[in-house]
């Protein structure tokens, strides 16, 4: 299983009420197989441009599991949900979470080196 990043877009109509939208993704990710491992509500933002007659959104991230042949399946049932504006689903950057950790391991020691 490789480890993805998904923004879902959510229609800001239903703002008061994400669960049946964000329901609606977790049960498509578990049914192909997903794991969710990370979950966030960004909240609503303007948009840089209209998408489908919109000028905000609700940001959802998530991260996942998932086996090779559930990304194709994903995409292709979100491409069709009412509920969804736009979605992106990456695969996560393994030599990126390395950098990262070296980062705030880096940070660490000058914080402690200034401390002493």
């Amino acid at each position: 299983m490789r480890e993805y990043e998904l923004t879902v877009l959510i229609h800001p109509d239903l703002e008061m009420n994400l669960e049946p939208a964000t329901d609606k993704v977790k049960a498509l990710i578990e049914a192909n197989g997903g794991k969710i491992t990370k979950e966030n509500n960004e909240g609503k933002k303007r948009l840089a441009y209209s998408i489908k007659g919109q000028d905000f959104g609700v940001y959802y991230y998530y991260e996942l599991e998932l086996p090779a042949q559930a990304p194709a399946k994903i995409s292709s049932v979100l491409n069709i949900t009412d509920e969804a504006l736009r979605y992106l689903l990456v695969a996560k950057d393994p030599r990126r979470e390395k950098m990262m950790a070296k980062r705030q391991e880096r940070k660490a020691q000058e914080e402690n080196k200034e401390e002493e």
